[in-house]
């Protein structure tokens, strides 16, 4: 006899059936490749998922609870229908919800590159799989499987939210980090317009240390209902760098971290040398790009 399993069981194995996954990109799975990474490709070589598109369009109210969504500049209509790179500066973990409904007003339907702690919890993880999040584990040898995840996304002509700065920024002034290559190599490789996501407020939601202090901060966000800022730039100019060519990918990844910075300025008025908002959990252990967001005139 089969033993019953379990109501947690079941949740904690719970995935909703992806789509199916193209013969092109089934062969190059491999044997050792986790049994995450066919879904994610057949995820990402699909038309987002109604299910997503429905929150989005039904229950984006609910980020507002936390505060004022306000949204400045936009995509330009010939950009939404193809493959978008939006590099967003990251503030705190609430930031992620923002950004999707700001997206979202402009247009863009989103897939967020997420952690692979948050994509491996039960119910919630599968879930945000299903959306088209991107698992990234990083510091591991699974990294590689995210490049390609986003390869295909783009290729499919998907709307990919990345982070160049890899994580929460931990500058003392809390400007932009200057990020790593990975992205940039990306829209160097594919030809991918990059559109720079500048992004505050969302610090103020939820703390950085996680702890019940992340539920303190909620509530008070809830009552002091802060400003949930983020604008959309114009494309970052990357026409006349070139994949493989010596510092090129360097350059791409100054230019995306000074067109971030550029567009947070004004949405920090009156918080240029540190922010506002007193977060004691969070570390202050890094550089910014451009410290106090002054960039020069003459980025190469």
């Amino acid at each position: 006899m089969v033993p019953a399993v379990s109501l947690g069981e079941r949740l904690r194995t719970w995935h909703p059936r992806p789509p199916a996954l193209p013969e092109d990109l089934a062969r190059l799975l491999r044997s050792d490749d986790p049994d995450w990474f066919a879904r994610e490709l057949a995820i990402a070589a699909a038309p987002p998922w109604w299910f997503w598109l429905f929150v989005l369009r039904r229950f984006s109210w609910l980020v507002g609870i936390f505060g004022r969504v306000e949204v400045t500049g936009g995509v330009e209509d010939g950009l939404r229908d193809g493959p978008l790179l939006l590099a967003a500066n990251h503030i705190g973990d609430f930031d992620p919800f923002v950004v999707a409904v700001a997206l979202h007003k402009a247009g863009v339907t989103p897939r967020i590159m997420a952690t692979g702690g948050i994509l491996s919890a039960p119910v919630v993880g599968p879930l945000l799989e299903r959306t088209g999040a991107i698992r990234v584990e990083r510091g591991t040898e699974l990294a590689r499987h995210a490049v390609r995840v986003t390869e295909v996304a783009l290729v499919s002509g998907g709307h990919v939210v990345a982070y160049p700065e890899g994580r929460v920024g931990l500058a003392p002034d809390a400007w932009p980090e200057r990020g790593r290559t990975g992205m940039a190599r990306l829209a160097l490789g594919l030809g991918v317009p990059v559109i720079p996501v500048s992004q505050w407020g969302a610090h103020e939601v939820l703390q950085y240390g996680n702890d019940w202090g992340k539920l303190r901060t909620a509530a008070r966000a809830v009552l002091r209902r802060p400003r949930l800022q983020v604008h959309l730039g114009t494309p970052v100019r990357l026409d006349d760098l070139q994949m493989g060519r010596v510092g090129d990918a360097n350059r791409a990844r100054y230019r995306i971290a000074a067109a971030i910075t550029r567009g947070l300025v004004p949405l920090r008025a009156g918080e240029r040398d540190r922010p506002a908002f007193d977060d004691p959990t969070r570390p202050t252990t890094a550089v910014a790009a451009y410290p106090g967001g002054v960039v020069p005139e003459d980025i190469p």
